[in-house]
């Protein structure tokens, strides 16, 4: 990790970890709504929203908490890293987490029954891969690792090479954000032209370019998300997901609140496209760039603000050398948790069939 003069992997990975909560928190009410019913309801996403001002992570957060993880036991060994991150997806579900993507719930299930982590995948274009990949490209510096990395991770829920392709679009985002305080649209696009080179990706490349090109056309990430035909809101599908992510991180690199601000008033699947910008914007500018506010009034347990910052420097001494365990979580307490979450997911649920529509 020699090569990351911008900003120490340490500072990178607390800010990619809680960058992601904060983003998906913050994200969170406004999920499902589009973009002008979002405005009327709730406002701009200034400050959290899910509950008396204080918010709640989803599943964006806890895949990418039990990604890095298992990367913290297994930062060398992907087969065994695929192994453990497949155990932890199970005891996951089985704690009744709210909102579970279709495609990754499919998935899991087939775990349980037995099979193997190679086998277990759906064919889905799904983002449930890219929500979780930041963290890996904050910490694997060597493509070629990083790589074989994303792969796992995203192989074990989504097999169709569309949701990979996204997954490692996020992670050489927030790895190039890690490294450099500036990235070039030119130089990412470089990038992942060249890590692409031997798939058939030129439907998800020429999106990318389209990113890239809408910086210099468009004056906000909603105005290119709806000159892409998304004008109700930013789908789950990766193609529509990871573009106007990459748009939102190159237009805000160094300005966290900014970068979530745009991207959550494009609609649609808000904590998700909210967690993985965060993730990315969070890797280049630290747990320093996040509002205090905003990690102030992360109210949720057990995966809390401080947990989170011990799991961020367990993994950069993993990816050091070191020999660490990760914090764990006791079953009990995530799933208390989870179904206090799910009362509140419920109560989000019956407010919006009252006005304003």
């Amino acid at each position: 990790m020699e090569n990351q003069n911008h900003r120490s992997i340490h500072d990178a990975l607390v800010g990619c970890v809680l960058g992601t909560a904060v983003g998906d928190a913050i994200g969170l009410p406004y999920e499902g709504l589009t973009p002008r019913r979002a405005r009327r309801m709730f406002g701009p996403p200034d400050r959290h929203r899910f509950f008396v001002g204080y918010g709640m992570v989803s599943d964006d957060t806890d895949h990418t908490c039990m990604v890095a993880q298992a990367l913290t036991k297994f930062p060398t060994d992907v087969r065994r890293f695929e192994k453990n991150l497949a155990g932890r997806l199970r005891w996951w579900l089985a704690s009744l987490p709210a909102g579970t993507g279709l495609a990754t719930a499919r998935a899991i299930l087939k775990l349980w029954i037995g099979l193997g982590p190679r086998h277990s995948g759906v064919f889905s274009a799904g983002n449930g891969p890219s929500m979780r990949s930041a963290v890996l490209g904050v910490a694997i510096d060597d493509p070629t690792h990083l790589r074989e990395y994303v792969k796992a991770s995203t192989r074990l829920t989504h097999t169709d090479p569309k949701a990979e392709w996204g997954a490692l679009a996020v992670a050489l985002a927030a790895r190039m954000a890690s490294q450099q305080p500036r990235v070039t649209p030119a130089e990412y696009q470089a990038t992942l032209q060249h890590e692409l080179r031997d798939a058939p990706a030129e439907e998800f490349l020429q999106l990318i370019s389209q990113a890239i090109a809408g910086l210099d056309t468009f004056d906000s990430t909603p105005a290119f998300a709806a000159a892409l035909g998304m004008n109700r809101g930013v789908s789950g599908y990766v193609y529509q997901t990871v573009p106007v992510a990459i748009h939102a991180w190159l237009r805000h690199q160094q300005d966290y609140r900014a970068s979530l601000m745009d991207i959550i008033a494009c609609g649609g699947d808000a904590d998700t496209t909210a967690a993985i910008v965060g993730g990315i914007v969070g890797a280049g500018v630290g747990k320093a760039g996040i509002p205090v506010e905003w990690l102030s009034h992360l109210g949720d347990w057990p995966r809390t603000v401080a947990w989170m910052e011990r799991l961020a420097d367990a993994l950069a001494a993993s990816v050091g050398g070191e020999t660490v365990r990760p914090p764990g979580l006791f079953f009990p307490a995530v799933l208390l948790r989870n179904l206090v979450f799910l009362v509140l997911v419920l109560g989000h649920g019956f407010r919006r069939l009252l006005p304003p529509y």
